[in-house]
């Protein structure tokens, strides 16, 4: 677009790279003030309050597989092929009420480990700039980065109740924080591991160990069972509760999947109900990654740029789901739509029985008054 003529008297195209390159911009902060903005003013007012509203975090990988001096370039895993590729790890805070999915943070994570970075960090970049603590944040953990996505944003004023993440970062340690800090309950994925510990009646015991202590339900049911857990006592001693629902795996029936809640009130459906919003998130990333050229259009190497153009990606995105809802919901049209719900609002039964009754006895009437042989026994419905 900078070599063609749709732009008239632009910028030179240094000046373009040099905004990109900004090592001062709050990239960050922009995205989650446009993404709030949004939200509040055009996607909660389509949304009733008794639907879940639901922050999805989750991480993808973002490739480049043909650089070689990219600013902190790292040998990642793709967890969904198991290979290890060049790139960044690039964890992501979303906001969805079911219908529409907004990304409001994101990071690229390097490795920790310098054996697996074929770059370092440029050593020119001002340790007092917002970049510089962004790259220090691109050698963090994906757990710990899921906090300063937090903290960028207002669960509050978003309408979030629930937090949703995979398997991937469903340890006892995160989820005690998130429920300690935030005003957020916490459903996920567990995963087998042999070290984490559940508490259930007085003893400790693995994923597994309690899939096989607890009473199953008979037949094919798709929730096999559910158990109320300890996740281990906090600083100041006290322990967080938790549900642990067991589901039959749709793909190998033999199998099971369990998740996790914070919220003891939930039913076991409604549990695997909310999970099943997190796959937004992953529609998200095939759409940015397919259609808008995420990590493809832009080939520089300054990690700054790649930071900024990603802003600008999932702004594109925001952009074309919004235009999406306002085409697609009725309700966008405003007091029309509440006009149409009042005249088509649900009848209670027993106003529609006597809706119902009214009109077959005006039309026996009706029909008997024009057919004197018609028997008159009808005419006194």
């Amino acid at each position: 677009m900078l070599h063609s003529d749709r732009l008239q008297n632009a910028p030179a195209k240094d000046a373009f790279y040099d905004l990109l390159k900004g090592a001062t911009y709050n990239w960050r902060l922009f995205l989650s003030r446009v993404s709030s903005f949004l939200i509040v003013t055009c996607f909660k007012p389509l949304t009733g309050d008794h639907r879940n509203r639901v922050l999805i975090y989750d991480d993808s990988t973002y490739r480049r597989h043909r650089s070689k001096h990219v600013e902190l370039l790292s040998r990642v895993r793709d967890h969904t092929t198991g290979h290890y590729v060049r790139g960044f790890r690039m964890p992501t805070l979303g906001w969805s009420d079911g219908v529409t999915f907004i990304p409001l943070a994101f990071s690229l994570l390097s490795s920790q480990k310098k054996k697996n970075r074929y770059q370092e960090m440029d050593a020119s970049v001002d340790k007092r700039t917002l970049g510089y603590r962004r790259r220090k944040e691109a050698l963090m953990k994906g757990t710990e980065v899921l906090f300063c996505l937090l903290d960028a944003i207002n669960p509050l004023e978003l309408g979030a109740q629930t937090l949703l993440f995979d398997s991937w970062f469903a340890f006892p340690g995160v989820i005690k924080r998130v429920v300690k800090n935030y005003p957020l309950q916490v459903i996920c994925m567990l995963k087998r591991m042999p070290r984490v510990y559940y508490t259930y009646e007085g003893k400790r015991y693995t994923l597994t160990q309690l899939y096989h202590q607890i009473r199953k339900k008979r037949g094919r049911a798709k929730i096999l069972a559910s158990a109320f857990v300890g996740l281990g006592v906090d600083e100041d001693g006290s322990e967080q509760r938790a549900k642990i629902v067991f589901v039959r795996d749709h793909h190998r029936s033999k199998q099971w999947l369990a998740l996790l809640t914070t919220s003891l009130e939930q039913t076991d459906e409604e549990v695997v109900r909310v999970y099943g919003k997190r796959w937004a998130i992953e529609c998200f990333f095939k759409m940015t990654k397919s259609h808008l050229r995420l990590a493809k259009e832009c080939q520089c190497r300054n990690y700054d740029a790649l930071i900024a153009h990603t802003t600008i990606v999932f702004l594109r995105y925001i952009m074309l789901a919004w235009s999406a809802r306002e085409e697609q919901d009725p309700r966008t049209l405003g007091n029309l739509f509440s006009l149409c719900c009042d005249e088509i609002e649900d009848l209670r039964f027993a106003e529609a029985l006597m809706t119902l009754l009214e009109l077959l006895s005006s039309t026996l009437m009706h029909f008997s008054l024009h057919h004197p042989l018609f028997p008159s026994c009808f005419s006194n419905c």
